[in-house]
């Protein structure tokens, strides 16, 4: 705008103007910004007038805790702690760190495997000494002989016995794996994914914690097996019972801890659940043991077993809740409403009036 051509009057007037609407903002952008000033500087303030101990309420929203201090109380487990995993040159079953882990075992090595070596020896030595006794050179002329009665029930009688003796302790091995959690046992799923799994806690808070194989570096580095080290553990109490649930979100997985005797399908929609109780800290080695694709193999199970305050620190660590959470208490039910009071009635309403005399 060309200000030359306007009269000097009408310049005066339009700088006048333009400098009262400056003193007139100038005061409100002051007094924002003291505004904004006091408001971050009054928790502070008022945490410095507090008594020591106490909790003053603010507007503002609490700070997350320094992860070393939520973490506090929790270690993760070295190497030197690892024990259930495949060893070199192994040719019989892990060591067993559960209960029914190690009925098994001893089923194994005390029933079974004397039971099938004397049966294959007995087999084997009546098998040579039928081609040593009766060959053509030894017999020449072949025994007629068809029925042996005292044979026939020896050789069925025998293997009945030998049958009801593997059931009676394979049925109590069965029904053991079998047996439901108590109420106050910890709930834990195990959700099986291409080609990783998710570990939730329901019953600390329900968070999730994701867990994926590391690299052969990364294991090395670690002191740990590779295909069998990942990054995040599941992380459980021992002796403690265990609802360890299992499901898949794409195709059947199967979860599989060979030391811990434990293996339960992870089917999609479908929810699967056993007990578990690991008798002993430690870190034990398990892998999926369902074909589940390209990449099966390589999606390890890792569990790191921790004395119970260990354990709780750790769920404090990711958030999570340890204990019963206490409820909302329900309002009170309001007053039952008072009736009015009804008014006396007068003498003339409560006294009837006596019939004249005639």
């Amino acid at each position: 705008m060309n200000f030359g051509n306007l009269p000097r009057g009408a310049v005066r007037m339009i700088t006048t103007l333009a400098a009262a609407a400056a003193l007139a903002v100038a005061p409100q952008a002051l007094s924002a910004q003291d505004v904004t000033e006091a408001a971050v500087s009054a928790p502070a303030v008022q945490q410095a007038d507090a008594a020591p101990g106490t909790v003053v309420a603010t507007d503002t929203a609490p700070a997350a805790p320094a992860a070393g201090d939520a973490a506090a109380g929790y270690t993760p487990l070295g190497s030197e702690w690892i024990k259930g995993q495949p060893v070199d040159k192994g040719i019989t079953f892990q060591e067993q760190y559960s209960k029914d882990g190690k009925f098994a075992l001893w089923m194994h090595d005390v029933v079974l495997l004397p039971i099938i070596t004397a049966i294959c020896l007995f087999v084997l030595g009546l098998l040579l000494w039928v081609v040593v006794k009766f060959n053509r050179r030894s017999n020449p002329v072949a025994s007629k002989t068809t029925h042996n009665t005292f044979i026939e029930v020896v050789w069925t009688l025998v293997p009945v016995l030998i049958l009801v003796g593997i059931a009676v302790p394979s049925i109590t091995l069965l029904a053991r794996q079998y047996e439901s959690p108590p109420a106050d046992a910890v709930t834990v799923k195990a959700t099986g994914y291409q080609w990783y799994w998710g570990y939730t806690y329901p019953d600390n808070g329900g968070f999730e914690v994701i867990s994926n194989m590391l690299t052969k570096e990364q294991a090395v580095a670690n002191g740990e097996p590779h295909q069998l080290a990942v990054d995040n553990r599941l992380v459980l109490p021992a002796n403690t019972p265990i609802r360890l649930q299992t499901t898949a979100a794409d195709v059947i997985h199967s979860f599989a801890i060979p030391s811990l005797w434990f293996k339960l399908d992870a089917v999609p929609g479908r929810l699967n659940e056993r007990m578990l109780t690991i008798e002993e800290p430690g870190i034990y080695y398990g892998q999926c043991s369902e074909l589940c694709g390209a990449r099966h193999g390589y999606m390890p199970i890792a569990i790191e077993a921790l004395p119970r305050p260990q354990w709780e620190a750790w769920v404090r660590s990711q958030g999570g809740t340890v204990g019963p959470q206490p409820t909302a208490a329900a309002p009170a039910p309001a007053p039952a409403a008072t009736p009015a009071a009804v008014p006396a009635a007068t003498e003339a309403e409560a006294e009837p009036i006596p019939a004249p005399a005639t």
